[in-house]
């Protein structure tokens, strides 16, 4: 159903540094940068038949996170939701709602952790337990 997801950053360093970091935990490796002649920097990384993008805006505008938005990652693990944050908050990132573990709801157990990357996207690591 997705092509891909792409988020804006206003310091595409200091993403980089916390992408490389989190989706590390993943298993992504280094991203493709794409430097434009405008000076438009955009990360893309590439795993398992998905891709995650960062982009300095085309527009010129400042980065913004959309409220009410979320991206998630799929992880294997309660073990690997735990990493994924600790590298995130390692990272640049601040820890948001319950701390990273699982939570009952009629869906059924999930484990999950959230949190803000260094532009203030929302980000959540899901594992359906069990």
């Amino acid at each position: 159903m997705f092509s891909h997801v792409m988020v804006g950053s206003n310091d595409i360093e200091a993403s980089k540094k916390f992408y490389d970091a989190v989706l590390g935990v993943l298993g992504a490796g280094e991203p493709m940068r794409d430097e434009k002649e405008d000076g438009t920097v955009r990360l893309f990384y590439f795993h398992n038949d998905s891709i995650f993008a960062v982009s300095t805006p085309i527009d010129g505008q400042p980065a913004t996170a959309g409220n009410g938005s979320t991206v998630g990652f799929a992880c294997d693990s309660l073990e690997q939701i735990r990493a994924l944050h600790d590298a995130a908050v390692a990272n640049g990132g601040t820890s948001i709602e319950d701390p990273p573990g699982p939570r009952t709801s009629n869906i059924g157990t999930l484990n999950l952790c959230y949190f803000r990357d260094p532009s203030g996207n929302k980000i959540c690591g899901l594992h359906r337990a069990g």
